[in-house]
């Protein structure tokens, strides 16, 4: 291993569309992806989970698309695999936030099985699910675009008119926290269709407003993705003749196969021993704080974790949950904790 001059290489987009209902979202995806596909003069599809609206724009804009039923993190995985199969280089997921709201009631009925009835360390639990459909967006074998529903709030501001009326507005999308990490464009649409991009890895239109971003910002983008050095394949495996078990060489005896050991079950002062570190270790996670004093959980947190540690028996199924509980409380800190700033290299 050693450090070689870095490169910028073609990339594949990861474009998030966030907004309230009504802003666009749909419609600046499709056109956006249109304006890919036509560069690259390939199709793209659609993946809707919308009640078929995607489809509503058929007749201005064609693309192949997937209406899934069933809006599991599993049918979303499976639906962009079958993108892959098909040789999609450019995929619309219309919307992400029905992945999230899986997740959120499958926290609420673990919650309600619980000894503890809370929803920390349940969010533990399906936190893999989240994971699995982070990976399989960011190794997609294309562009990606997404869209996500946000909450809505209406307040009181003046309209083009200058005439005090009520606005609607988008807050944070409905999706995981975090997962704007997790994009390399971020738009807020609004009500009057304007994007504004809240993060930009491109260098180009950080906090810039685009009114109605269509197929010639997706050509722009497609110009700068494809501008860095081509990715060299991978290279292919070496085929291996695998060796038929009966297949014995003259002369040759078999290895008998190691004998299996018996399984040594945990003491009871083993498990309790190993709970009590576990809960220690859980101890210095909710307790930690930021350099100025604050903390990075709150006390309402920090109560649901010492009612679940009351709760837990320590057996090998309560050592499990201890586990389970300090991993995600783990990942949370991880989180919270601030992110190093990036060095801007762009030239004054």
């Amino acid at each position: 291993m050693a450090f070689m001059k870095a490169e910028r290489t073609q990339l594949w987009l990861r474009c998030a569309l966030f907004g309230p209902s009504g802003s666009g979202k749909t419609m600046t995806a499709l056109r956006m992806a249109k304006g890919i596909a036509e560069k690259m003069e390939v199709p793209f599809a659609v993946i809707d989970t919308e009640a078929r609206s995607a489809s509503k724009y058929a007749d201005r804009i064609p693309f192949e698309v997937d209406d899934l039923g069933e809006k599991t993190i599993d049918h979303y995985i499976a639906a962009m695999n079958e993108a892959i199969k098909a040789g999609y280089k450019v995929l619309v997921i219309d919307s992400l936030s029905h992945a999230w709201r899986e997740l959120t009631e499958e926290v609420d009925r673990i919650a309600q099985n619980s000894t503890s009835k809370n929803t920390f360390s349940a969010w533990g639990k399906v936190g893999p699910k989240q994971k699995r459909l982070v990976e399989a967006i960011l190794n997609f074998p294309g562009h990606i675009i997404t869209t996500m529903r946000s909450k809505t709030e209406w307040v009181i501001a003046p309209n083009k008119d200058g005439k005090i009326a009520p606005e609607k507005m988008g807050l944070a999308p409905e999706q995981g926290k975090g997962i704007e990490y997790e994009f390399d464009l971020l738009m807020e649409l609004d009500q009057k269709h304007q994007a504004t991009v809240t993060k930009d890895r491109t260098g180009k239109y950080q906090d810039a407003v685009i009114d109605k971003p269509g197929e010639d910002f997706g050509v722009a983008l497609s110009d700068w993705l494809s501008s860095g050095t081509a990715v060299p394949a991978p290279a292919p495996a070496p085929k291996v003749k695998p060796a038929k078990p009966d297949e014995v060489k003259t002369g040759e005896t078999k290895t008998p196969p190691p004998a299996k050991l018996p399984v040594k079950k945990p003491t009871a002062d083993g498990l309790k021993a190993q709970g009590e570190k576990i809960i220690q270790e859980i101890g210095q996670l909710i307790t930690a704080e930021a350099r100025k004093g604050a903390p990075y959980f709150t006390e309402g947190e920090k109560e649901e974790a010492r009612q679940i540690i009351r709760s837990v028996k320590l057996d090998e199924a309560g050592i499990k949950e201890l586990e389970e509980l300090k991993s995600f409380m783990n990942e949370e800190l991880a989180k919270r904790m601030p992110k190093p700033k990036s060095v801007n290299t762009r030239a004054a």
